[in-house]
């Protein structure tokens, strides 16, 4: 059920599609979009998003992305726009390189490396996608929210009930709805909640903004700590993300997130991503601050 004033799927598709559609203010240096209604920091996935969006424009299109790196440096407000520069640091017979820095009020918040490679045949193999039920008959993370929203403190509320232009349809429980702790392994179905455009860089820019979801929660799962809770300080530190192959960001994906460490207040965490035909099409890793922290008292 959703409230008669909550957007529609076509409606929030049209917004994500806007944040991740860069300005071109020329001399390869980008703007992007801050989020309407935004408040607090800024996700990250929408600045890697944005980031590969401004660095694709620079590159051919015959030569896609098939990898890129990032490390966040500073979190970023949803009050300003971010300002990206493009370095063109090779191009070559097969691949080329771009280094983007984004910044804020003339200040770096996040530096990513991308390479892009031009299409060429070659040998194969790929892990095979972990037999899990389906999406269809999962409930969606967005129904999840609501039905435990009674138990996160009601200044955080309005971010957890926030319409997504991404649909997620976990498998397992989450750490926010109260569960006992569990192995650090996730998965989760996710697509766009409504039709892209049919151009791959869209598909890839809005698979990019979505690898940022469910991954670093999945280092808390074995652990006590929950920002519902109060008492977990999180930050994504660095991430990186390779492109296999083909896909549409439309159609269901498997998010399979496990994390092997977590110590010295990071956590380390693992995605592979499969179409549901069982394709392996990326790969993500990131290491993210896991803070514990007295959590404020309601008293």
């Amino acid at each position: 059920m959703t409230d008669d004033t909550d957007p529609t799927p076509d409606a929030l598709v049209a917004g994500l599609l806007d944040l991740l559609n860069v300005k071109d203010h020329g001399g390869d240096r980008f703007e992007g979009r801050r989020k309407i209604g935004g408040v607090g920091r800024v996700f990250g996935g929408q600045v890697i998003g944005q980031a590969l969006a401004s660095a694709e424009r620079t590159v051919p299109d015959d030569r896609p992305v098939h990898s890129l790196h990032v490390y966040f440096l500073r979190g970023g407000s949803e009050d300003h726009e971010i300002d990206f520069k493009v370095e063109r640091d090779m191009d070559g017979g097969s691949f080329s390189n771009r280094r983007v820095v984004a910044q804020q009020l003339g200040k770096p918040i996040f530096n990513m490396l991308a390479s892009f490679h031009k299409r060429e045949p070659g040998v194969h193999h790929a892990e095979a996608m972990p037999q899990v039920e389906g999406p269809d008959n999962l409930p969606n993370e967005a129904e999840l929210r609501r039905r435990f929203a009674q138990y996160v403190p009601e200044s955080r509320r309005h971010v957890m009930l926030q319409p997504r232009p991404i649909e997620l349809r976990p498998l397992e429980s989450r750490r926010w709805t109260g569960g006992p702790p569990s192995e650090p392994v996730a998965h989760t179905w996710f697509r766009a909640v409504a039709t892209l455009p049919d151009d791959p860089r869209i598909h890839r820019a809005v698979l990019a903004y979505a690898s940022d979801m469910t991954l670093l929660g999945t280092a808390t799962l074995p652990h006590e700590l929950s920002w519902i809770k109060g008492n977990l300080m999180t930050a994504s530190l660095d991430h990186a993300l390779w492109f296999h192959d083909d896909f549409r960001a439309d159609e269901w994906l498997l998010y399979a997130c496990d994390s092997p460490w977590a110590g010295r207040a990071r956590g380390f965490n693992r995605g592979r991503i499969y179409t549901r035909d069982g394709r392996l099409v990326a790969s993500v890793a990131q290491e993210g601050l896991m803070r514990e922290i007295e959590p404020k008292s309601t008293g």
